[in-house]
């Protein structure tokens, strides 16, 4: 299927859903209930696919791949995929972000919507900093590494790396790896303090759900 159909597809399942609960945009198109009821769905939908694309990333997916590819290969995807993994997740922040406080203004909020906005506007800030500084780092870093690694014929293996042993008797490369350590820690370290802001929201989501 195209990009195209997929969305497509998604819209009109989500018009069919309308079909099956048509009370919940109030009695008319003019009602202040429509309006709240797709602040809540963009929030909801934002949130949702914020958090399980950071689930199957982090946890699952780039886990795979680096048990399976070789590892200028696994390197080489990710840097293709990274920064479209951070902008999802940057948008996805910044709309959950933005209906949320339309739905809790500030000066009417209580203190743990308060406390909410700060937990999404983290998990924005997080995303953003890797978007924007640590991924174009680490993956300009990459590339320099990759290069010294296939002048020493290294970097096609799978899963464990021969960039330890080689590291050893390369100054080159030991400093590259130090520099490319420090970049990638702060990466990963931004990725994960997003996620666990996604992660201290569900909670309150969870509490707002009446199944």
């Amino acid at each position: 299927m195209a990009w195209s159909t997929r969305f497509l597809t998604a819209v009109a399942f989500l018009a069919v859903g309308v079909i099956f609960a048509p009370d919940v945009l109030g009695s008319g198109p003019e009602s202040p209930a429509a309006v709240v009821t797709a602040a809540k769905l963009c929030h909801l939908l934002a949130f949702a696919t914020a958090w399980g694309t950071a689930l199957w990333v982090t946890f699952i997916g780039g886990i795979i791949m680096f048990k399976n590819l070789p590892r200028h290969q696994f390197g080489n995807l990710q840097g293709k995929m990274f920064p479209a993994y951070f902008m999802v997740l940057s948008v996805c922040a910044a709309v959950s972000v933005a209906a949320f406080a339309y739905l809790h203004p500030w000066r009417l909020a209580s203190p743990f919507e308060r406390y909410q906005l700060g937990f999404l506007l983290s998990a924005l800030g997080f995303d953003l900093s890797n978007l924007i500084v640590f991924t174009p780092m680490t993956i300009e870093m990459m590339k320099k590494r990759h290069k010294t690694e296939r002048d020493l014929g290294i970097g096609e293996e799978v899963g464990g790396s021969k960039n330890l042993e080689a590291a050893k008797t390369n100054p080159q490369l030991a400093a590259m790896n130090k520099k490319f350590g420090m970049i990638h820690g702060l990466s990963s370290l931004a990725n994960i303090m997003a996620f666990g802001s996604l992660a201290i929201h569900s909670w309150y989501l969870t509490g707002k759900l009446h199944l």
